[in-house]
């Protein structure tokens, strides 16, 4: 897809259908220099979702507030996509991770698990962050991709525990040797970094190429995370995603 074939709505956003080469369609994206962090998307089909998570997109949704008109009050709620490219993206390459040396003596009190709790996971983030971009249909559709026969992407969690309790966990999608960050908890203080240090030293003793920390905040930064444009993210993303 070319630039000149990308369909905008009236104001200003490229909707993105599952007949899309979603390659070509970041490439004309980055071409026109997009301004927008998100597009549209109104198929819920988890292949089509894995699709874009298999392209580089971050995947979030929301709840479309205005009813048309005419709709009953009790229609059901609709719901869009938003394929998500970032206009910025943090990532972390494993050699700038960075660990504050009073963090150290915590990390040996918590162990690691590696996709032990998804559901718990991710309807944990839920309760403490809202669903306003993970909404109920995304969320089902996450659960389906795990369950697709050779999928494109796989969602995964981790959490760590202590004393055989979870007290922090995230979970996000792995693309060949890429993975991206959706969303994480804590119920404890510093176990979130705990598992983010433990998660990211996991990733870089299996072979992944780097961490895909989606928007850049400052506790990202904290632990070395780089802040780059989304030409660069997309050329570091293909080349990882094909092992």
């Amino acid at each position: 897809m070319d630039a000149l074939h990308l369909r905008f709505t009236p104001t200003g956003y490229v909707v993105i259908f599952p007949q899309d080469n979603l390659d070509h369609t970041i490439d004309a994206l980055l071409d026109i220099n997009y301004a927008e962090d998100f597009c549209l998307a109104t198929d819920f089909e988890p292949v089509f979702i894995a699709d874009l998570m298999a392209a580089g997109f971050l995947v979030m949704s929301t709840e479309v507030k205005e009813e048309p008109y005419g709709a009953e009050e009790d229609a059901e709620p609709q719901y869009l996509l938003l394929p998500k490219l970032h206009l910025i993206r943090s990532v972390l390459f494993f050699e700038d991770l960075h660990v504050k040396r009073s963090l150290k003596p915590l990390l040996s009190r918590y162990e690691l698990g590696v996709d032990r709790d998804f559901e718990r996971i991710m309807s944990r983030c839920v309760a403490i962050h809202g669903d306003d971009w993970l909404t109920a249909p995304l969320r089902e559709n996450i659960r389906l991709i795990r369950g697709l026969d050779k999928p494109r992407v796989r969602p995964v969690s981790f959490g760590v525990y202590r004393n055989g309790e979870l007290k922090a966990g995230e979970f996000g999608v792995v693309a060949g040797r890429v993975y991206t960050s959706y969303s994480g908890y804590y119920d404890e203080d510093n176990a979130g970094t705990v598992q983010m240090v433990l998660m990211t030293r996991y990733l870089r003793d299996r072979g992944f190429a780097f961490l895909d920390l989606g928007m850049p905040l400052d506790y990202k930064n904290a632990l070395g995370a780089r802040n780059i444009d989304p030409r660069y993210f997309v050329e570091l993303f293909r080349k990882a995603r094909k092992r």
